[in-house]
């Protein structure tokens, strides 16, 4: 293993074929007094430096002493070797799985040899048949560091507790010795995540992180690298360190070709241009079901972030350019280095509990151009994302867009974040917010698109009540010191020729000192004779009147029977916010999205499923329940329908274009046609689209590789492995993870989906920016290596001749115009089986390829809330250039 272990023992059964080869132990004295007198012996006893590339094992002292490595090596089983740099060597273990920034995840991580610090850089391909033969990747590289009070020394006692700041691996962690079974050799340890902010569900990590973070490349062109293999034999000395420099300046030409988070490629092109926030509706209630992503409402100023490399602009809700004002996010953004992106969040500064903070933000803005001090620095929430890479992202769903926003600032740090959500669980979210003494929430629609306007799509739930008002006059203080007392508040209503400002009471709390020489300062230049509001003769006593310019948000508890402000309570200016955009806001009733109540669905009692004995009633309210699932992949994608109007055992058909029948709920898009001219093909946009189809006897929904938005530029791959007759379902899902292991070879992360029917489908998503004919290319070419490296059991040809006793590697849904089951459709088979998103880890665990129905929304649910699905289907990565 490249170390890792010696030739002896074994992982279960066989030592080889684990490939973590155990170290020979002896008794903890014995080996702590090797240790002492020479750490690196057993490394060098195990290699004959004469026909291996690694480098000769020399205590030293790395830069800093603090380094840590991780190497992907693929020896006789795929594992990753962690190594911190101690003592002047690399204390090393070898991580069966690899590391999971998942707290609940404990890996196995073997304790083999010490190595020398030289071999930190290494990456290339050590010969067959020598010890650790196989390709070795630089997978992650950072610092490492005790937590305090503890040392590297910890280690020979079994427990290290350590932080790390690497370029994958960070935050806390922690290795804990296990205690020996009778008659085990190896020293077993488990690697496991603490819970902090670095922490993330799931075991995403190393299928998504596929490639160098020295090289860029991925293991397959590793390994294809002949000149990556650097003989040694018969050098020492000088001519060791030549050979090893030579191996140095290698993989350094190497590096320009690198595609490591293909996302961040920044630099071109210019930011996107400012448009029109969405804005939110006040409620009385937290919309309830599954159709709803609940965030927190942030208490700070929104933001439009305008982002290409090092151009940054960050705007106002307004449109106002106030990238100087917010100088440190906009640096921050910049330092990303991302693609032309737009993305709309909230900046916020936080009190000294941690709280986002209204009047800590304006103290901030207050000190100028973003300065900060303890306590209260900016921070940007991003929680959507409009435009990326010149592609127009509005017309997705919510939730996907939120996929995307989490794809493209994947790995973010303060402070900069991307605001979580909850889905479904408003309620919860909204008691846990208020509690927290928090403004409250904000609810979207799933399934809705972005609009640049206030609509009902988004809505928010305030714990407390909260407006802005217009200062239109102050009165005066009787207490020493104090410029007024109270400010004079008041609010636009009516509209047109009508429109007018009515007073709205009094506010005289909530200032500090500072805020009340703010105040006066900036009345004093706004001062007027003649009041700009109607008043009581009482209420305009001791007034001096100023021009309505200023916007003040107020917190307070409900208004008057006569429309004022009861117990108001001062949060500070709005500058961001024109006076004459200032309304009074009254909360409609919570929003009821109910895709049911949208379409209507006749003869509900028609049984389209005989043997299962389920209803077309029963088959719309499944679509309905699994619609926030199914629209992040089947829409604004054309779609052809599987129609069985009078149920699956009776005559079904294929259908791709719509003369109307459908209504309004499902759109169309004009394609261009080979033979010329366009014909307009169905996509969906929500629930209600779904819900439509099945009126007109729709059981299944098949997707293009591309969106109705750009359907030139694919942005799916799907392998579909559909075996022969005679094939065990065994057969399938090994083929499957090998397809998985294969994508990855070349820095492809894969995910899997059980068809619903026999197969399963090994999705690959994409960026788009390549075209059909490079796309079906890639497919093809894929699909045949693997039927000519295995011809006994894989065949590219659809031929049923050909497939006698193969699984075909389905490569043909990868060409303009074709499609695929998208995930949660339900099948027109036996049962009423759906599609349905699996991970790789409990492929093994299934009998076939339909274990769910359409019975089965709410596990469906459950299940896509998981860690082991935390983002399934979505990865920022280009098709390689192979």
């Amino acid at each position: 293993m490249a170390a890792g272990g010696d030739r002896g023992g074994d992982l279960g059964r066989h030592a080889d074929a684990a490939g973590l080869r155990r170290t020979a132990l002896v008794p903890r004295r014995g080996r702590n007094a090797v240790s002492k007198r020479d750490p690196l012996a057993e490394y060098n006893r195990k290699r004959d430096f004469a026909k291996t590339a690694e480098p000769a094992g020399k205590r030293a002292s790395g830069e800093g002493g603090n380094r840590f490595i991780v190497q992907k090596h693929a020896a006789t089983r795929l594992h990753w070797d962690f190594r911190l740099e101690a003592d002047g060597v690399l204390k090393s273990w070898a991580v069966t799985k690899g590391p999971c920034p998942d707290p609940d995840v404990k890996r196995l991580a073997v304790r083999t040899e010490d190595h020398p610090m030289s071999y930190a850089d290494f990456e290339g391909t050590i010969p067959k048949g020598e010890y650790g033969g196989g390709t070795v990747m630089l997978w992650d590289r950072g610092t490492w560091a005790p937590v305090e009070g503890k040392s590297w020394k910890d280690i020979e006692k079994g427990h290290l507790h350590f932080t790390l700041d690497g370029e994958r691996m960070k935050g806390e962690w922690l290795l804990v010795r296990m205690k020996k079974k009778p008659g085990e050799k190896r020293e077993n340890w488990l690697l496991r995540k603490i819970d902090d902010e670095h922490a993330e569900p799931g075991d995403m990590l190393v299928e998504r992180e596929l490639t160098s973070v020295l090289t860029g490349r991925a293991m397959a062109e590793i390994a294809a690298d002949k000149q990556g293999e650097h003989s040694l034999e018969g050098k020492s000395g000088a001519a060791f360190a030549k050979e090893m420099a030579k191996a140095g300046e290698h993989n350094a030409k190497k590096a320009p070709k690198t595609r490591k988070k293909p996302a961040r490629k920044g630099g071109a092109g210019k930011p996107p241009p400012f448009r029109k926030l969405q804005l939110a509706t006040l409620v009385d209630a937290v919309p309830a079901g599954n159709g709803w992503m609940h965030e927190i409402k942030f208490d700070g100023y929104r933001a439009l972030v305008a982002a290409a490399g090092g151009t940054v602009r960050v705007h106002t809700r307004s449109g106002k350019d106030w990238s100087e004002k917010f100088a440190p996010l906009a640096r921050a953004f910049a330092a990303l280095d991302l693609p032309p992106c737009l993305i709309d969040g909230e900046i916020v500064a936080y009190d000294t509990a941690g709280n986002p903070d209204f009047s800590s933000l304006q103290r901030v803005l207050k000190r100028g151009h973003g300065a900060q001090g303890e306590g209260d620095r900016l921070a940007f929430h991003a929680f959507d994302l409009l435009e990326a890479d010149g592609e127009d992202l509005a017309g997705l769903p919510n939730v996907e867009r939120k996929e995307r926003l989490e794809a493209l600032l994947d790995g973010v740090e303060a402070p900069i974040h991307v605001a979580d959500h909850v889905i479904g669980a408003g309620e919860k979210l909204y008691r846990a917010m208020c509690d927290a003494a928090q403004e409250g929430i904000i609810s979207k629609a799933i399934d809705a698109p972005y609009r640049g306007s206030r609509t009902r799509n988004w809505v928010k739930v305030k714990c407390t009540l909260r407006q802005e008002f217009v200062i239109v006059g102050w009165k005066a203080s009787r207490a020493k010191g104090r410029p007024f007392a109270s400010l004079l508040l008041a609010q636009h209503e009516g509209a047109g020729e009508d429109a007018r400002l009515v007073y709205k009471g009094n506010v005289g709390t909530g200032f500090s000192h500072e805020t009340l020489e703010d105040l006066a300062a900036k009345m004093k230049r706004l001062e007027r004779k003649t009041p700009p509001v109607e008043v009581d003769r009482a209420s305009a006593r001791q007034v001096t009147w100023v021009t309505p310019k200023l916007v003040a948000e107020i917190a307070f508890s409900e208004f008057t029977a006569d429309g004022n402000v009861r117990h108001g309570s001062f949060l500070g200016l709005r500058s961001d916010k024109d006076a004459d955009e200032v309304r009074p806001e009254k909360a409609d009733p919570a929003p009821a999205r109910e895709a049911a109540q949208d379409v209507e669905i006749s003869s509900r009692e028609r049984v389209i499923f005989p043997d299962a004995k389920c209803t077309k009633g029963d088959l719309a309210d499944y679509y309905a329940d699994v619609a926030p699932l199914m629209l992040p992949f089947a829409g604004q994608r054309p779609v052809s329908l599987v129609r069985c109007p009078q149920g699956r055992a009776k005559k079904c058909f294929f259908q791709k274009h719509d003369s109307g029948s459908f209504g309004p709920h499902v759109r169309h898009v004009p394609i261009a046609e080979k033979k010329g001219g366009t014909e307009d093909y169905l996509y969906l946009e929500d629930a209600a689209g779904l819900l439509a189809c099945v009126q007109m006897g729709t059981i299944e929904f098949h997707g293009w590789g591309a969106r109705s938005g750009d359907v030139e530029r694919p942005d799916r791959m799907i392998f579909d492995l559909d075996p022969d007759e005679g094939l065990d379902f065994a057969d399938v899902k090994q083929a499957a993870q090998d397809l998985r292991r294969k994508l990855a070879d070349i820095g492809l992360t894969s995910h899997a989906m059980l068809t619903g029917g026999k197969g399963v489908h090994v999705v690959v998503p994409l960026t788009p920016g390549h075209s059909w004919d490079a796309h079906k290319d890639f497919a093809r070419r894929f699909a045949e290596a693997l039927s000519m490296a295995e011809p006994d059991r894989f065949t590219a040809t659809m031929s049923k001749a050909k497939r006698k006793g193969k699984i075909f590697i389905d490569w043909l849904r990868n060409q303009r115009g074709s499609t695929a089951v998208v995930p949660y459709s339900a099948r027109a088979r036996e049962g009423a089986p759906v599609a349905a998103p699996i991970a790789w880890g409990e492929l093994k665990s299934f009998d076939d390829a339909k274990p769910f129905t359409i019975a089965d929304a709410a596990k469906l649910h459950a299940r896509a809330k998981s860690k082991s699905l935390a983002g399934w289907g979505f990865a920022e990565q280009r098709l390689p250039d192979i």
